[in-house]
């Protein structure tokens, strides 16, 4: 019961803020609430307040004792949902499948794949060297084993 009363709580933040959505959401023995949001313009700390608050001011402590964490993914979180590809059009990812891992830029996604182009350098078909040839990739969500935002500084 008190499990289903925070999952209500928090769809009901969550459909009051259309542009953050859930990643993450456990609730240990213990009643310690874990939740990992993210939103389609980045997460602040008045957003994860948002939520906590929404959890926290209608849940009677006297009735239940209880932790709540409420988190943004971090930039080093794996990409989970169609949603997150979406927003990080444009930079480079890292995406492991079952036989390759590329580096590469996000140029689309749908609701059912991604598209990556990235350069590499591959043996010229005539004679000695190499030459510079422009990848793509159509890569299915379920082919995706992990994939994360590269960085840059």
């Amino acid at each position: 019961m008190f499990i289903s009363k925070v999952k209500e709580l928090l769809e009901e933040a969550l459909l009051e803020r259309e542009d953050l959505f859930l990643i993450d959401f456990s609730v240990t023995g213990e009643n310690n609430i874990s939740i990992i949001i993210d939103g389609d313009q980045g997460v602040t700390v008045e957003d994860c307040i948002f939520i906590s608050r929404a959890i926290e001011h209608n849940i009677d402590r006297e009735e239940h004792d209880f932790a709540l964490e409420v988190a943004s993914g971090g930039a080093t979180t794996p990409l989970k949902l169609p949603r997150q590809y979406k927003k990080n059009i444009g930079r480079d990812l890292e995406v492991k499948t079952a036989t390759e891992t590329i580096t590469a830029k996000l140029v689309s996604a749908s609701d059912e794949a991604i598209e990556l182009e990235w350069k590499a350098r591959e043996p010229k078909p005539v004679g000695k060297g190499k030459v510079t040839v422009q990848k793509k990739a159509n890569i299915a969500y379920n082919d995706i084993l992990e994939a994360k935002v590269m960085i840059k500084f």
